[in-house]
């Protein structure tokens, strides 16, 4: 009686290992290939049509010429523009967005399907004449290097391109940009999360004894370790060379540079990795034991248990639904509330025994700092953005707890992991940082 379900089961067994072989033969560049090709169309289908019409954009047109892609380029696809190329967006109506890429070739792109126009003719004027749009979006934007890759020669081009008549008819596309790059389909978010564990692998590797020797390692050794593993993954940097740095009573003492790690030090790394147009922005913190010590110190313990309470009241208040200046000033009272005090500024500690804070919790994903809704003092315009289900934040805080071996001055630790904004509160996309490692 079990036979017939044995040879399901064996004959599945069969297939998954078959179809395991067939996967990893693929090379690693065709793999990429395929799952940005299907972000790229997804992207296309769910996301573009509610970016456009929310903004009132008809059209969007996107240009580069060869040697200064766009920004958004990876995004949108590769190719090469032997002089000027466009991609070209056109609200036709109904559910689909028209797509054409205009002289900027791709070998490709056809096989991918993304685009319905993937080879089309350079004439810009004739193309939108037959379309005729209302507001035509370009990409230029006062806060956001993403949203901004049109130069001022290729905006006077376009001008004299269109002509007087749909030349008035340009606007900026920045929220738009934001829009569509930052509401994530799940595609995005899995591509993310597994950024995020390759990061997190990375940075809590290099801060233990696999990499540091205490009175031997440098921190640009750790550095330029770090560097090395991006590099041999064909991993991208978010921030370039990673910020690894001893912080002291008065603050930070030396960041990757040819100061060597010593026992006792507290050392701080903050850095992130790209793949496919996934990026991400962490941090982890180790303690070099002293000679006789097993254990951290109890006031650093204390210090890191106070940056966690911090961490727990944005996990379970942040939720969309609000502009990000909204729902920050929320989460600075529920924090406020739980007994830790709202720092003035940056780094501007008070001279007294109380428990700081201050949060930056960023968009992150289209780049190490993000174009999205920010809840960030940094990213002032990104303040009056909505937060949308799907959001990816950069969970950013720093605590900072009067230290009694340091006569009372105050020890800053950082946390900063990646998830998601949903209905339910942040939820993480790997493994979040649960205590400062110990190097021996």
């Amino acid at each position: 009686m079990f036979a017939r379900p044995i040879a399901v089961v064996i004959a599945v067994a069969a297939m998954c290992t078959a179809l395991n072989a067939q996967r990893t033969s693929l090379p690693e560049v065709k793999v990429r290939w395929d799952r940005m090709c299907q972000i790229r169309k997804e992207k296309f289908d769910h996301i573009l049509p509610e970016a456009m019409r929310e903004n009132g954009i008809d059209m969007w047109i996107v240009a580069q010429k060869e040697g200064h892609d766009d920004p958004l380029a990876p995004l949108l696809g590769p190719g090469y523009t032997g002089s000027i190329g466009y991609f070209v967006f056109t609200d036709t109506g109904g559910d689909h967005i028209e797509r054409a890429a205009l002289g900027i070739e791709d070998h490709h792109r056809e096989l991918c399907g993304a685009y319905d126009i993937p080879d089309g003719d350079t004439d810009l004027l004739k193309f939108v004449t037959a379309r005729d749009p209302k507001r035509i979006g370009i990409n230029m934007s006062a806060e956001m290097g993403l949203a901004d890759g049109l130069t001022k020669s290729l905006h006077d081009h376009i001008v004299k391109t269109l002509g007087p008549q749909y030349a008035a008819r340009l606007v900026g596309a920045e929220k738009m940009v934001s829009d569509f790059s930052s509401r994530r389909t799940a595609s995005e978010i899995v591509a993310f999360g597994e950024a995020g564990e390759m990061g997190r692998q990375i940075a809590e590797r290099a801060l233990s004894n696999e990499v540091i020797t205490p009175g031997v390692t440098t921190l640009a050794d750790v550095a330029w370790w770090i560097e090395q593993q991006q590099y041999d993954h064909h991993l991208g940097s978010s921030f370039n060379v990673p910020s690894v740095y001893v912080t002291g009573p008065n603050g930070i003492e030396a960041t990757s540079n040819d100061r060597i790690i010593q026992r006792g030090d507290l050392i701080m790394l903050d850095f992130g990795v790209g793949y496919l147009t996934m990026w991400t922005d962490q941090k982890r913190i180790a303690y070099v034991l002293k000679p006789g010590e097993t254990t951290l110190p109890a006031s650093y313990q204390t210090a890191f248990d106070n940056a966690v309470r911090v961490r727990d009241v944005i996990h379970r208040t942040a939720r969309p639904g609000k502009v990000a200046q909204v729902m920050m000033d929320g989460i600075n009272a529920a924090i406020v509330a739980a007994g830790i005090q709202q720092m003035r500024g940056f780094n501007q500690p008070r001279a007294d025994n109380s428990v700081e804070f201050i949060i930056g919790c960023h968009s992150v994903g289209d780049w190490g700092h993000g174009i999205g809704p920010s809840m960030a003092f940094f990213n002032p315009g990104r303040l009056t953005y909505e937060m949308r289900p799907g959001n990816l934040f950069s969970i950013e805080l720093f605590a900072y707890t009067p230290i009694p071996e340091w006569g009372g001055k105050k020890l800053r630790i950082p946390l900063e992991d990646d998830g998601t904004v949903t209905a339910r509160g942040v939820e993480w996309v790997y493994p979040i940082n649960p205590r400062i490692i110990l190097v021996k």
